[in-house]
């Protein structure tokens, strides 16, 4: 009866688990989804301290002491740490929180294989025997969660130093491709040998826990600039694997439907991402696409550009009929969301048609623009994805660019040598007019120079964002 009333709680908490996500579809109820998909998380997790009681086992309270005390402790930093955590900071919380999820699963397959233990009659006669049975699914799912638990622990972890800037430049293997797939190879050649062995080998178990890590740093170590969103998304489907392989290792239904959203989630984003840049889903897992070309610098000659000031782009766009805002992470870092709602706002009331152009790379994880926008309670109607705007630039008056600088550069086009040749961008150059908020004339995440910023009808406006948009928004108010 024990294992009825589990099976029936779990199937409660996999539905509403379900409904949350559903909800995380639409940024309209992204964040009742969130905690609904959190209520069923939690449900499942009482599910499984009670499981022991229910099912009648004799449990330890001494377990239960340990185990109370480090789920306030998790919860406890957790809480902190996404209350604390600025926006322009989130795709690195992100990685975090799968690298994290990778190491458990890494733990997971590592120490289910270190007390393996044979099941069943013929299992036993053969350990007694001296030679375990070790070609079964539950070493092979082991084996699996410890092996992709590893890749997204050390990758996510990279991808966290690249995110915050302290590893960008600073890890650079030679010949990413060739080390990648000799590593992989060696992954294959130490799980056949740790399941073709007589007994469980802790050497070649240490081995192959090595060799996995090393495959996400060498896996994401070589990827920079507008590829790394790319990268994270991967590392997010990676992490719902582990997570799948981990319940399939302990018979819990919740971590198997879990896993599976999550990481087929994952590789969809994954995907649609790559045919959004150009780039084949094989050249993200071997390696180093986006970081071997040269960067680009220019034409060369000296070029100078021309300056935009906020009294006379105020007037300029009180005559428009159209206007196009295209964010970028320097938006998040001035925090500038809530000043260019506003701005909208007062657009809309002198009659102006005002949308967004989101590209699908912009920022620092997919997303960030729409959840950064979300936040400031731009209408999710306003939003264009990169097709539709790119057909609207050639009847758009005027382009709002801040804080964008590698999704609109046409080198991506143009330029055979640049690490972002090949990306569809935002064609803001078709537009009757662009203007450009920059601080400086300063390279953007990828490092290279963007011609845009000397076209023909380009604009720069220097300055703080979140400074410039409400000056901006004076002038409009005064002319």
């Amino acid at each position: 009866m024990g294992k009825e009333i589990i099976d029936f709680l779990y199937l409660i908490s996999i539905i509403i688990f379900i409904i949350g996500m559903k909800g995380l579809s639409n940024p309209a109820t992204a964040r009742k989804g969130n905690l609904v998909a959190g209520a069923g998380m939690g449900l499942a997790i009482l599910i499984a301290l009670l499981t022991p009681m229910l099912a009648g086992t004799a449990v330890s309270m001494t377990k239960y002491v340990f185990i109370i005390i480090a789920m306030a402790i998790g919860s406890g930093v957790g809480l902190v740490a996404s209350k604390r955590v600025a926006m322009t900071a989130m795709p690195e919380m992100v990685s975090l929180f799968n690298g994290l999820g990778g190491a458990t699963a890494m733990l997971i397959g590592f120490i289910e294989l270190k007390n393996y233990a044979p099941e069943g009659v013929a299992g036993k006669l053969a350990a007694v025997a001296g030679h375990a049975d070790l070609f079964t699914g539950s070493v092979f799912s082991s084996v699996f969660a410890l092996f992709i638990g590893a890749v997204s622990f050390s990758g996510s972890l990279i991808a966290w130093g690249k995110l915050n800037g302290s590893l960008r430049d600073n890890i650079k293997l030679p010949v990413p491709q060739i080390i990648n797939v000799t590593t992989l190879i060696a992954v294959f050649v130490l799980s056949y040998l740790i399941m073709a062995g007589n007994e469980m080998n802790f050497t070649l178990l240490i081995v192959l826990t090595i060799v996995s890590l090393f495959y996400g740093v060498a896996f994401v170590s070589p990827i920079g600039g507008g590829d790394m969103p790319v990268v994270i998304s991967l590392l997010n489907s990676f992490t719902g694997i582990g997570a799948t392989v981990a319940g399939l290792i302990y018979g819990n239904n919740i971590m198997i439907v879990g896993g599976i959203l999550v990481g087929a989630s994952g590789i969809l984003l994954t995907i649609l991402m790559c045919e959004a840049m150009n780039r084949s889903l094989i050249s993200v897992v071997i390696g180093g696409f986006g970081a071997s070309a040269s960067s680009a610098s220019g034409s060369g000659r000296e070029e100078v550009v021309k300056e935009a000031t906020p009294s006379d782009l105020a007037i300029q766009l009180k005559y428009s009929e159209r206007v196009v805002i295209v964010p970028g992470y320097g938006l998040a870092v001035a925090q500038a969301q809530h000043v260019c709602h506003e701005l909208e706002q007062v657009l809309e009331t002198e009659g102006v048609d005002v949308k967004y152009a989101i590209h699908p790379v912009a920022g620092r994880m997919p997303g960030h623009m729409n959840v950064l926008l979300a936040e400031s309670d731009v209408d999710y109607d306003k939003l264009m994805e990169l097709e539709p705007a790119n057909d609207a630039f050639n009847n758009t008056d005027v382009v709002l660019v801040i804080g964008a600088n590698d999704v609109v550069n046409p080198a991506a086009k143009s330029d055979a040598g640049s690490p972002i040749y090949g990306m569809p961008i935002l064609d803001v150059e078709q537009a009757k007019n662009v203007v450009v908020f920059k601080r400086s004339m300063g390279t953007g995440y990828a490092g290279i120079q963007n011609p845009l910023f000397f076209g023909d009808r380009t604009k720069m406006l220097f300055g703080d964002a979140k400074k410039s948009l409400g000056k901006l928004k004076e002038e409009l108010a005064n002319a």
